[in-house]
């Protein structure tokens, strides 16, 4: 059966957990491109977004909205009181967290849902013609693989009950290879020796999935939704 194609994430999460009238943590907002959107469409859910970047932090606080609040921090130590909101997000974010601090992000998201509170975990799935060569400048295996073994223990402890599961692809366009490129520079390449050898390497990987309108590729992706056990 083939996988669900899905460009917009919400629909996804608002099937999973009815967002209006919401209190939401997003740990790892990014750019809170996302939290931006939800607030759009549910004009009575707030939004609460951690960065621990601190150039996209202020990014962030350069443009306020209502209903959507700034942090600081990483989501191994949130700064916020206990049992504060009905869910946490985690999108493309819990293989970001030191491989040592993902148990404690987790335990931290715990502490701050209400009981019955949903954690919702969006991750990319280690595969597909893409992975293969993003991997030769940034290999996210090992980390990847930890931010699901993380989740596995999180539910083997029985302070959480696995609510749903989903799986899906992202399509991804690119013009060219200097599309390519130029997009991951942003989040990849600048914090990484990129010399001619390596980027002639994943150019040789990148064309012959060029066609006449550019390439295309579908990211896949996992969804695993965890629920704070207790009334």
């Amino acid at each position: 059966m083939p996988q669900r194609i899905e460009t917009d994430e919400l629909v996804i999460l608002d099937e999973l957990v009815p967002l209006a009238g919401l209190d939401v943590i997003e740990l790892g907002c990014g750019s809170a491109r996302l939290a931006r959107t939800l607030l759009q469409r549910f004009p009575d859910a707030h939004v609460t977004g951690l960065e621990v970047d601190a150039v996209q932090h202020a990014k962030n606080l350069a443009a306020p909205a209502e209903r959507l609040a700034f942090i600081a921090a990483g989501a191994e130590a949130i700064p916020l009181p206990d049992a504060g909101f009905d869910l946490a997000l985690m999108l493309k974010s819990l293989h970001h967290v030191p491989l040592a601090r993902m148990d404690a992000a987790l335990a931290e998201a715990h502490r701050v849902l209400r009981p019955g509170g949903h954690l919702y975990v969006s991750e990319p799935v280690y595969a597909g013609a893409l992975n293969e060569i993003t991997r030769l400048f940034n290999d996210e295996g090992e980390v990847r693989a930890a931010a699901q073994a993380a989740l596995d223990r999180a539910l083997d402890s029985g302070r959480w009950t696995a609510a749903a599961e989903r799986r899906f692809v992202v399509p991804v366009h690119y013009a060219d290879y200097v599309d390519f490129e130029r997009r991951m520079l942003d989040v990849s390449f600048a914090q990484r020796h990129f010399d001619a050898a390596l980027r002639q390497r994943v150019r040789d990987a990148f064309e012959p999935h060029v066609g006449p309108d550019g390439a295309d590729f579908s990211r896949p992706m996992h969804v695993r939704l965890l629920r704070k056990s207790g009334a």
